[in-house]
């Protein structure tokens, strides 16, 4: 049995990477592909309805530092003014029992990765819009107004770092975006064709150059 394939999936808040990996599992289950989101170590308190080993391991600073130290992390990033981190160990061990394990990290974490495994392949998703990122986060209602602030101030320094990824995808249309993030994982698999290489960073800039200049606009 080969190994499977790490990937980092990355994207402002708001900007669609949970829904588009909920649902990429749900596809991969169906075609009989064993693929997982790695459960993160968090610092951050559990919001309601999150479970301790499910959404996040979680554990306080001393315990957090102590894994640094340790060298137990194969990356390990602040945000928001909180600490979160990739198990090393349950990695490897996913991904040597065949399956595909996406990290749900930013591009700080997505750095380290590369240098630990420059072989992994990393994908970043980017809004349609300043305006439609801005909508998706006032419509969780989950923040106010200050919080929604800082995460937009957050998401262009995020988006910044665009380039570093190996493919760029879209999301404006949720099934067009879902498709395009299927076709990546399934032709690690079973090779790359043309359809994927539309997808790869620098075709991706050319051919979404004002979206991305306005998405990084002051």
């Amino acid at each position: 049995m080969s190994d499977g394939s790490l990937f980092i999936v990355s994207a402002p808040s708001g900007g669609g990477k949970t829904s588009l990996t909920r649902a990429l599992l749900a596809r991969s289950e169906a075609r009989g592909v064993a693929t997982c989101v790695s459960v993160s170590y968090t610092t951050r308190a559990p919001r309601v309805g999150e479970q301790d080993g499910v959404h996040y391991h979680f554990v306080d600073e001393a315990q957090f530092v102590s894994m640094i130290e340790q060298g137990a992390f194969l990356e390990h990033a602040h945000v928001f003014g909180r600490r979160y981190g990739t198990g090393r160990e349950a990695t490897e061990q996913l991904l040597a029992s065949g399956k595909d394990v996406i990290l749900d990290i930013d591009w700080q974490g997505a750095q380290q990765v590369r240098g630990n495994r420059p072989e992994t392949l990393s994908i970043f998703i980017l809004p349609p819009s300043r305006a439609e990122l801005e909508r998706r986060l006032r419509q969780r209602g989950q923040d106010d107004e200050a919080t929604v602030l800082q995460r937009m101030a957050e998401a262009r320094d995020e988006m910044s770092h665009y380039s570093e990824y190996d493919f760029v995808l879209v999301n404006d249309q949720f099934e067009r975006a879902l498709d395009e993030l299927e076709a990546i994982f399934i032709e690690a698999r079973t090779g790359w064709t043309a359809r994927t290489d539309k997808l790869r960073t620098p075709a991706q800039a050319a051919a979404h150059r004002a979206l991305i200049s306005a998405l990084l606009a002051n």
